[in-house]
């Protein structure tokens, strides 16, 4: 799964990597967390252009009564998404790209879980895949949520964490932005586990653990020491 992630650019390089969107500012994160408002890149369904919106993470499907369950629903399972009622609409018509650049997962050591920091190309920019939904509450106010697309992990993630976000390729943006592409299992066949080759980890504070810290250090490389590299094998 991906429970936290990493966004530390600023709009500037953001709009830059991701070919000139232009709508919603954007202050560097390096603690990101369910619930909270996130930016999202999406392909203007009428003219040919991208577009940046902050909505809020944890999808909320537009046929739901409440919001209850968007906490639960962060993630979306790139394998059964296609089948599953809260995101089969949203693959086949409302996806986006979640702009990160890093994410992190918790490997159990001994009593204690160690967070990592994951990375592409030394600190590259990146896009999750991602869907989103329109929901209208009992008042009328619309409401627009998103979920981050997991898949099997490659043999960075898998040390830590037996699942890991899709990651998807530059080349494959156009494609999983197109409006006009309706087909689910074409849709699917682009939700591959990242390459290994250009990924890296390494181990972080815990103080990524709480939501209430958002700055560098959240993302900074610690030492592990002896006995915890040591539990870790156990």
């Amino acid at each position: 799964m991906c429970g936290r992630y990493r966004l530390s650019r600023r709009k500037q390089l953001i709009e830059e990597y991701f070919d000139g969107v232009r709508d919603e500012d954007w202050t560097p994160r390096y603690n990101v967390a369910p619930t909270q408002p996130v930016p999202i890149i999406r392909q203007n369904p009428n003219e040919p252009r991208r577009e940046l919106s902050l909505v809020r993470w944890g999808l909320i499907p537009w046929w739901a009564k409440d919001s209850s369950g968007a906490g639960s629903m962060i993630n979306a399972r790139s394998e059964t998404a296609a089948t599953k009622p809260a995101f089969r609409d949203a693959l086949k018509l409302r996806r986006c790209l979640i702009p990160a650049d890093g994410f992190y997962e918790w490997q159990r050591a001994g009593k204690t879980k160690q967070p990592y920091c994951f990375e592409v190309n030394e600190v590259q920019l990146f896009g999750f895949a991602g869907i989103w939904e329109r929901w209208k509450d009992p008042g009328g106010k619309i409401l627009e949520t998103c979920s981050i697309l997991t898949t099997t992990p490659n043999a960075v993630t898998s040390a830590v964490h037996d699942r890991m976000p899709v990651i998807l390729d530059p080349d494959n943006y156009d494609v999983w932005l197109d409006p006009g592409m309706t087909n689910a299992d074409a849709a699917s066949d682009l939700l591959k586990p990242f390459d290994a080759r250009l990924m890296r980890c390494y181990p972080v504070s815990a103080r990524v653990n709480h939501v209430t810290n958002d700055d560098e250090q959240c993302a900074a490389r610690v030492e592990l020491e002896q006995r915890d590299r040591q539990a870790q094998l156990f």
